[in-house]
């Protein structure tokens, strides 16, 4: 009687960890890679037959419209949490934050690892909270903690990285036993935006590096296609934003506009400026902006609602923006830009980027209208079946995309 019971016990046990072996190997997949400033008419412009091969098994979207300012920073972290900038603390790639009296900055790397910058809950701790495991090769966000989670596996940032070395770390975490694989994994490249802003968005050597990224692309496919988990791995690439022409014809100097003593603060970089005024130059400050050829300024309280911007006690008095084509620097000594730039008002077109998506998830064949980056989040979270956090985002935009 008692080995009967026993061997039931044994039986039983054996059933149920055959099961969650099972229930865990149909679990998705979801590899995220962001080509740092890849247009979203690259692929109109030159031969990407990888992307256009993507589009034929999967999804493309005509573009994805990234957050104001237009920048790195802000992007890949509303891309990672949903939110706008506003909301998940990145306003800028360089800004003094009141909240906790202190600057960051994408070059300083202890700014870049203090937590207290960051608000809102990244995908990758959405995932590990949830009980799947998480990658990052570089992303935005990534190597620092949030509620004390980083992702299961992840890499502090290193431009010197080949680009080949980090699609074998897909790869390899891949490939790793079940039980140690991650279900989520996300991938940064710095280029075409490096180029881009060297030689601007049509030049020869840029065409060159998005057909060369394009080759990438391909051999990533290649590579998960050989994996024997390769149809439940859903594959997005997409981009930060786009990069806009500039000439040094067309270049302003904020401190030949205004006078720098007048200025508290001054956040930001080329094209884009958060200013706080010192309060007996506040009106001062403001009707000379409001007069110089070739900038935008708001007031925080007048901006643009469509803009989603100026609620965050780290944007400034005023937001300054130069106009398409434009430069604003801050030093008249300072040598002008040629070539490209971004940061502009995400209604200029040339500022939107890529998307493009395939896997067991998503339609084949399928061209969606122009999304929103703030709604890869609930997106990802649909695939790998997470609850998500509260995003700005909504999944309703885009789940188009998605078989159902």
């Amino acid at each position: 009687m008692r080995y009967n019971v026993f061997l039931v016990a044994i039986i039983v046990l054996f059933v149920s960890s055959c099961n969650s072996i099972e229930k865990e190997q149909d679990k998705p997949y979801v590899v995220m890679l962001s080509l740092d400033g890849f247009r979203w008419d690259y692929p109109d412009k030159m031969h990407t037959p990888n992307l256009d091969y993507i589009q034929k098994i999967g999804v493309k979207a005509e573009a994805s419209i990234p957050c104001f300012p237009t920048k790195t920073f802000p992007n890949h972290y509303s891309m990672a949490t949903g939110l706008y900038p506003d909301n998940h603390g990145l306003v800028q790639n360089k800004f003094y934050a009141p909240d906790i009296d202190k600057y960051f900055s994408i070059r300083n790397r202890n700014a870049v690892e203090d937590s207290e910058f960051y608000f809102g809950e990244p995908i990758w701790v959405t995932a590990e909270k949830q009980g799947v495991k998480s990658a990052s090769y570089f992303w935005v966000g990534s190597e620092t903690a949030h509620d004390s989670i980083f992702p299961s596996y992840y890499h502090l940032y290193n431009d010197s990285v080949p680009f080949e070395r980090r699609m074998q770390g897909v790869i390899d975490w891949l490939k790793l036993p079940e039980e140690k694989r991650p279900h989520l994994i996300l991938l940064y490249v710095q280029e075409p935006d490096r180029v881009g802003h060297v030689f601007g968005p049509d030049h020869a050597n840029t065409y060159s590096m998005v057909r060369y990224l394009d080759s990438l692309v391909g051999v990533l496919n290649d590579k998960i296609a050989n994996l024997p988990i390769a149809d439940k791995i859903n594959v997005i690439v997409t981009s930060d934003h786009g990069m806009g022409a500039i000439s040094k014809e067309k270049t302003n100097h904020l401190f030949d506009i205004v006078n720098q003593d007048w200025c508290e603060y001054v956040d930001g970089g080329n094209p884009v400026f958060s200013i706080e005024a010192k309060d007996q130059y506040y009106d001062t400050l403001y009707s000379l902006l409001l007069k110089q050829k070739g900038i935008t300024v708001w007031k925080k309280e007048d901006l643009p609602r469509r803009l989603n911007y100026g609620k965050s006690l780290r944007v400034k008095d005023f937001v300054v923006v130069a106009d398409s084509a434009w430069s604003l620097l801050k030093y008249s000594d300072k040598k002008a830009y040629s070539g490209g730039t971004h940061g502009y008002d995400n209604k200029n077109k040339d500022m939107h980027a890529i998307f493009y998506a395939y896997g067991p998830a998503f339609k084949k064949g399928y061209v969606h209208t122009t999304i929103n980056n703030i709604d890869i989040y609930p997106l990802i979270c649909d695939i790998l079946k997470l609850n998500p956090a509260k995003i700005d985002g909504n999944f309703k935009n885009v789940e188009a995309l998605l078989e159902k």
